[in-house]
């Protein structure tokens, strides 16, 4: 069996990073570069950049910030935000991430996936979906959640995954900052339906919420923030709790 990832999240606007809950009231959580440094030493699996508002403002991603932030970096390094053409792709590869995540843009451009997946192939290319569950289901929303686009969530997926993505990055709006748990049986819906690797996002309070999402969510690798950059939970112990409830993790 296959490892599970711990991915710390790192959410920028003007320069450093921020949480929120439910996508609004955003706190400053601290210097980009220093937290990456510090989640590297720390044993995290993977980091994730998220430019939040380039794609809201109509920006390209902080390429400076990126370059900075990989310099610190041994593990694999995720950048998303604003990103809308094999050229801003090949920008923020060249600033040093190995990875890129792609959004608004995706849903608006179907076919930018095929052609990132051709020119970079699909292993460079995390799709990255925020939803909201309503009476109505799953439905996918744009612009850091302002946007609803009346998208049904697992109808995405399945695109996206055909069309060349290589990875999944879900991100529950309903669970998002609230520290209640991942999205676990959506999440579970989606694993079973696609073939690709399964990054939850969203929910994460303690360590017992990891566990779940990795069991009950069968989720391939978790994503959080707060509960990391206000070191609430601190990595090293959580692999080690994992391990110990019998989940994968590198040590």
């Amino acid at each position: 069996m296959l490892a599970k990832r711990i991915i710390p999240c790192l959410d920028i606007k003007d320069g450093r990073t921020v949480k929120g809950i439910n996508f609004v009231d955003l706190k400053d959580a601290g210097d980009p570069v220093e937290l990456a440094a510090y989640y590297a030493e720390q044993g995290a699996d993977e980091l994730v950049f998220l430019d939040i508002t380039a794609t809201h403002e109509k920006r390209k991603t902080l390429l400076d910030m990126v370059g900075k932030v990989a310099k610190v970096l041994n593990i694999p390094f995720t950048v998303g935000g604003g990103i809308s053409s094999s050229e801003d792709v090949a920008a923020v590869l060249k600033a040093g991430a190995d990875k890129i995540a792609i959004n608004s843009s995706a849903v608006r451009n179907p076919e930018l996936i095929t052609e990132l997946a051709n020119r970079f192939g699909s292993q460079c290319v995390v799709l990255a979906v925020d939803a909201r569950e309503t009476e109505d289901g799953w439905e996918v929303y744009l612009n850091g959640g302002r946007i609803p686009t009346g998208i049904k969530l697992f109808d995405w997926l399945k695109e996206a995954e055909r069309r060349g993505a290589g990875e999944i990055l879900f991100t529950s709006m309903n669970h998002d900052g609230t520290k209640n748990g991942f999205a676990n049986k959506a999440l579970a819906e989606i694993s079973e339906m696609i073939n690709i690797p399964l990054i939850a996002s969203g929910g994460a309070g303690n360590m017992e919420d990891f566990a779940d999402t990795f069991t009950e969510g069968k989720a391939d690798a978790a994503l959080a923030a707060s509960v990391f950059h206000y070191k609430e939970i601190e990595i090293p112990e959580l692999k080690k709790y994992l391990k110990s409830e019998g989940i994968p993790v590198r040590l």
